[in-house]
């Protein structure tokens, strides 16, 4: 006993009397209940979605036939194509009128040498990536000299009349490649067209089956047509040539 009375008795565990507490298996005491199967609430909603959804159908109001775009390059074949960079030497739109030119980049896209099926002439076509807008479109005149590029053996650098924005304007081009070997092969390719080019414009490339005779008579009847001009000139000249024949009175 202690100070203040005696101590509290702990109470005894209750059991049936004459029997011993049931004991459950290993088996038994793993085994639990199964948790009640639940649908998402994202599933729900998607059959409750699929349910409302619409069968009607809307005709447009406006129909949009198709339209076939032309590029311009219907009638021309590819006889070189190469991935490159751009760039231009000129005044910016800042600098304009200043005098002031730098190197500005033009844009990515492929260069291709292009020649026409009718007549064989060639031109170097450029257009920039995603946009398709042209950025180079010029012949290829046999007089233009590619120069390398100061510091670099992967570009080359050359003017040439250009018509890429719309009118002739002198521009200097500079192309870059991804390695020399592609500059390289880009130089032979444009060069060779420019030899062709120069025998196309001396009219040295195909005479024809006919050896040049069609050419001959449509020249002969070039020479043959006259404007109303050249008539009334005509008759003039002959009536002038009656009165110097007539004998003087």
């Amino acid at each position: 006993q202690g100070r203040g009375g005696p101590l509290p008795r702990r109470p005894r565990r209750q059991t049936t009397p004459g029997k011993p507490p049931i004991k459950m298996s290993e088996e038994e005491a793993k085994t639990e209940t199964p948790p009640t199967e639940e649908k998402p609430a994202k599933e729900e909603k998607k059959e409750e979605v699929a349910e409302e959804e619409s069968t009607a159908t809307f005709e447009p109001v406006v129909k949009l036939e198709e339209v076939e775009v032309k590029s311009g390059e219907e009638d021309e074949e590819v006889i070189y194509d190469v991935r490159a960079k751009c760039f231009i030497f000129g005044e910016t739109l800042l600098d304009k009128g200043t005098g002031k030119k730098t190197w500005r980049e033009r844009g990515i896209g492929q260069a291709r040498i292009l020649r026409h099926r009718e007549h064989s002439r060639l031109r170097i076509l450029m257009r920039q990536e995603k946009t398709m807008k042209v950025i180079v479109n010029h012949a290829l005149d046999p007089r233009i000299k590619l120069e390398p590029n100061a510091g670099s053996d992967r570009s080359w650098v050359w003017s040439a009349f250009d018509f890429a924005e719309g009118e002739l304007l002198e521009t200097v081009f500079a192309l870059r490649f991804v390695d020399s070997d592609i500059a390289n092969e880009f130089k032979e390719a444009f060069e060779k067209g420019q030899k062709e080019m120069e025998s196309v414009l001396a009219g040295e490339d195909n005479p024809g089956e006919d050896g040049g005779a069609a050419a001959d008579e449509a020249a002969e009847a070039l020479a043959g047509l006259k404007t109303g001009d050249d008539k009334e000139d005509g008759e003039e000249a002959a009536k002038a040539k009656e009165e110097e024949e007539k004998p003087a009175e």
